[in-house]
């Protein structure tokens, strides 16, 4: 059966890669560009330096920063307003996954008409999206080098995941100089987003051997300089290593799919708004110990990745010290557990079978190696609260 790779056609990495944004920009034909960022990037000044940059290169911008975390169908209605308004012919986004979401999002609604909800799923858009520049400043999401896109319908509480090559950025530009001021929590939770990507990519049932060697190599990477990245942040080294192995992660997970956790991660995101890597982070040791049985060997080969020394140990051991390796590294980054992070049991409680359901119709649950039931489904959230 013929496997699919699917990338941006440029991507661009190394310490100083977003001041290639003004030449890459003039490269698509680009004269207005509009600026996605959130307000925190906007603070920081990270947004008016690609501004200036893109400036140099003749070319004027207008800034949307209004992107909030977990973006939503408003954001994208009124960043797709501005773009118009302005008359802009490219999109550069620069933030977390949540600004280059929105600017996906964005992209896709300027060549496709009806609801958006029309293209929830699977290689349901017809026509690729405007020119897009992507710019991450985390190490987590992958979301620059990815064909998917997460939008939260806030009116029905259901996060929105659309998968198309019609999504991909024209660019991504990674600069692990951007990431140095992310703080610990965060650093953490999207952290620990890029490990489940590279991790469900790997054990997912449409894996392939090309994700195979971008998924293994980046759980080395993001295993290996996590801590470091967490503990000092100015670690240029270590930061290069999360922004690296996040993008690979990205590559990987966008061509064989997320799974389990990602499926019952954005049920909680959408009911309860936290961060999305958090959402992983507490689900993912108890997910791997629900799904190791469906495929030992990988994740065997994942406890390899992240250093374990397993020669000798049964399969199934093998398999285990992956899980084992897991929990001691989001223990060391003090992340916390789901009943720890101010959800309160009786509403958590009144939506987790509508959780489960929502999880099931995601999709992301069919790719795990170990089938779930919506009952089995309930008891895992509730042996992660």
């Amino acid at each position: 059966m013929p496997t699919t790779l699917t990338l941006p056609p440029t991507i661009i990495t190394c310490a100083g890669a977003s001041e290639n944004v003004g030449e890459q920009a003039k490269q698509l034909g680009a004269t207005n560009a509009l600026i996605v960022t959130d307000p925190g990037i906007a603070k920081i000044g990270y947004a008016d330096n690609i501004a200036q940059n893109l400036h140099n290169a003749g070319i004027t911008t207008s800034c949307f920063s209004d992107v909030t975390p977990d973006p939503t169908l408003q954001n994208v209605q009124d960043g797709l307003k501005q773009y118009t308004d302005e008359g802009c012919d490219v999109i550069v986004s620069i933030g977390g996954g949540s600004a280059i979401d929105c600017g996906k999002g964005i992209a896709m609604k300027l060549a496709n008409d009806g609801d958006f909800a029309d293209y929830m799923g699977v290689d349901k858009i017809p026509n690729p999206g405007t020119p897009l520049i992507a710019i991450p400043t985390t190490g987590g999401t992958g979301s620059e080098v990815s064909k998917v896109t997460v939008i939260t319908d806030t009116e029905r509480n259901v996060k929105m995941m659309l998968s198309s090559r019609c999504l991909l950025a024209s660019v991504a530009l990674v600069d692990p100089l951007l990431s140095l001021t992310t703080p610990p929590h965060l650093t953490a939770a999207v952290g620990v987003d890029a490990l489940t990507h590279a991790i469900e990519a790997y054990i997912s049932k449409r894996a392939q051997p090309i994700t195979d060697a971008l998924s293994l190599k980046a759980v080395e990477m993001i295993s290996g300089s996590l801590r470091q990245a967490w503990a000092d942040g100015e670690n240029v080294s270590a930061r290069t290593d999360m922004m690296i192995g996040a993008s690979i992660a990205g590559m990987a997970f966008s061509n064989s799919s997320v799974a389990l956790v990602h499926g019952m991660s954005r049920p909680i995101g959408a009911y309860f708004h936290i961060h999305h890597g958090l959402s992983n982070s507490v689900l993912l040791r108890d997910v791997m110990a629900f799904s190791v049985v469906g495929a030992p060997a990988r994740f065997a080969d994942i406890a390899r990745a992240m250093g374990e020394q397993i020669d000798g140990l049964s399969p199934m051991h093998q398999a285990d010290a992956a899980i084992s390796a897991v929990e001691r590294l989001v223990a060391d980054i003090q992340m916390p557990r789901l009943g720890e992070i101010g959800i309160k049991k009786e509403k958590f409680e009144s939506v987790v079978e509508q959780m489960a359901v929502d999880a099931i119709a995601s999709g992301s649950p069919a790719n795990n190696p170990r089938q779930a039931t919506a009952e089995e489904i309930v008891a895992l959230y509730w042996e992660c609260f």
